[in-house]
């Protein structure tokens, strides 16, 4: 009788801690996943609570897009976050990079100092422009520039700045305009010396589009289940943050960005993780930019840069 409770009460925790996990994916393996510190770049550090296992997963920070894709191909990494501008980059070049779900929109903006008399992206004619060459920032200042009639080689005068010290430059009258990811803007209008002059459009060129998760063919063939896990986790964290801004800017506070700044920053901010015709549609056009600008040799086929079979498959299963 007493074997009998004990088998029991066994099967009732079992049961018990099935139906906790049932939310869940079981990765198979531990993963390593890349991403940033910042608001926009969040969700995998939220990946664990739709993971089976608390050692299942490890999110490596990186600061440069560059260094993440370099461990992606090396295979330190199995799955990171990515600018367009370098996932394009890597196609280009052949390596074997695809991207297997969205991860922010938006996250950029340009700002002028406070007290100019700038008012349009065409009143920049003369003026001198922070920027960093080669980011998605400077496309986007150069579509800007670009649909306001400037010409960025005659009209403006671009200035090299990192991103670091772009709100100091703006400050002190070095620069009259910088072109930065968030939060610098934010920080610009909260400190008071800068305004916001225009944030992407998505109705002129490329749009709002900006970082997507990615990984490598071999993953894929070698680790599709692994895979497959992370991108459900990525769907699950990208809509419970996007219902809860407080569990978002608790987590985005501890990578050292004021809690007063970010809410300004999550106004430009857009998490999300579909990727539909039009989303693709704009990752053509930024191609085709930055072979005018030179930023690649050859356009690669843009539509083989995607699996969308992940996200497909995880929208059924969160469904449920």
């Amino acid at each position: 009788m007493k074997k009998f409770i004990a088998l029991l009460l066994c099967a009732v925790f079992v049961i018990g801690f099935v139906g906790c996990e049932e939310n869940k994916e079981d990765i198979g393996s531990k993963a390593r996943v890349g991403t940033w510190k910042t608001a926009q770049t969040i969700q995998p550090f939220f990946y664990q609570e739709y993971i089976g296992t608390n050692d299942s997963i490890e999110i490596v920070p990186f600061t440069n897009p560059g260094d993440m894709k370099a461990a992606l191909l090396a295979g330190s990494l199995d799955m990171c976050g990515t600018t367009l501008v370098t996932a394009i980059t890597a196609a280009s070049k052949g390596e074997p990079v695809v991207i297997v779900c969205g991860l922010s929109n938006k996250c950029s903006a340009l700002v002028v100092a406070n007290d100019s008399d700038i008012k349009s992206a065409a009143d920049l004619k003369g003026k001198k422009i922070a920027y960093v060459p080669g980011t998605m920032h400077h496309l986007l200042l150069l579509e800007a520039l670009r649909n306001s009639g400037v010409d960025p080689q005659t009209d403006v005068e671009l200035i090299r700045i990192d991103f670091f010290d772009m709100g100091q430059a703006l400050a002190q009258g070095t620069v009259d305009a910088f072109y930065s990811g968030e939060p610098y803007p934010s920080l610009a209008v909260a400190k008071g010396y800068g305004r916001i002059l225009l944030y992407p459009d998505d109705k002129q060129g490329f749009g709002i589009i900006n970082s997507v998760m990615m990984t490598t063919k071999a993953e894929i063939k070698n680790n599709r289940k692994m895979i497959q896990s992370l991108v459900t986790a990525h769907v699950r964290a990208t809509e419970q943050l996007n219902k809860d801004r407080k569990l978002w800017l608790n987590k985005a506070a501890e990578f050292g960005t004021a809690r007063d700044d970010l809410n300004i920053a999550v106004d430009n901010i857009q998490l999300f993780w579909n990727i539909d015709d039009h989303y693709i549609n704009s990752v053509k056009s930024l191609a085709e930019r930055m072979l005018e600008q030179s930023l690649i040799t050859k356009i690669p086929d843009v539509e083989a840069m995607f699996d969308l079979s992940f996200i497909d498959k995880a929208e059924k299963v969160t469904e449920r």
